[in-house]
């Protein structure tokens, strides 16, 4: 009966998987923000995230920091920025890169119900120049008081749940993106990372 239910949850949770929003991760070296940035993907459905290291090595992740959320959101590495954005491009993806300038807009004017990569920098720098030049738009978030930065993960967080909030207004976790072959042969894949 538990194993029954088990699986009723795992494919609820694949039919709300959004295989066309994605976060790219540039750089960020804090395990406990990269656990937390993968525990938000996986809450608001983000099927695979996007790993660029070129200044450090990509974090070692603890299973409790990361609350096993590791297990249920893929992760696709690349070798630079160039390599990522080419790719997400052939996949139809527009680059929104988290970059406060004056040209840049606020996230909440963005229709984040088309195919979305949102691209979040590491803790000190923020996103690189090159992230920032050759992505797509540039985007912020609207900040009122005297510190004019969120951490990344907590950056990460909102604006996924904006993603989330716009998605889910417009019927975007209402039908599964995938068909049930691909559900069918996703929910092997997954009971397996449950056992």
């Amino acid at each position: 009966m538990r194993t029954e239910r088990r699986l009723q949850k795992i494919l609820t949770a694949l039919r709300h998987r959004q295989p066309d929003l994605t976060v790219v991760m540039e750089n960020i070296h804090d395990p406990h923000n990269v656990s937390a940035i993968l525990r938000s993907c996986d809450a608001v459905g983000v099927k695979e995230v996007q790993l660029v290291y070129t200044a450090t090595e990509f974090p070692e992740i603890g299973k409790k920091s990361s609350a096993s959320a590791r297990k249920w959101v893929d992760r696709r590495r690349f070798g630079s920025i160039q390599e990522c954005y080419s790719q997400l491009r052939q996949e139809g993806f527009t680059i929104y890169a988290t970059h406060l300038t004056e040209s840049s807009k606020s996230f909440y004017d963005v229709d984040f119900t088309k195919k979305a990569a949102i691209v979040v920098g590491n803790e000190h720098e923020g996103v690189s120049r090159e992230a920032a030049e050759q992505a797509d738009e540039l985007i912020h978030i609207p900040m009122f008081g005297m510190i004019q930065s969120l951490n990344v993960s907590v950056a990460t967080a909102v604006i996924l749940y904006e993603a989330a909030r716009q998605r889910l207004y417009s019927g975007g976790y209402s039908n599964s993106k995938f068909s049930e072959e691909e559900l069918q042969q996703l929910l092997k894949v997954w009971a397996m990372k449950d056992k």
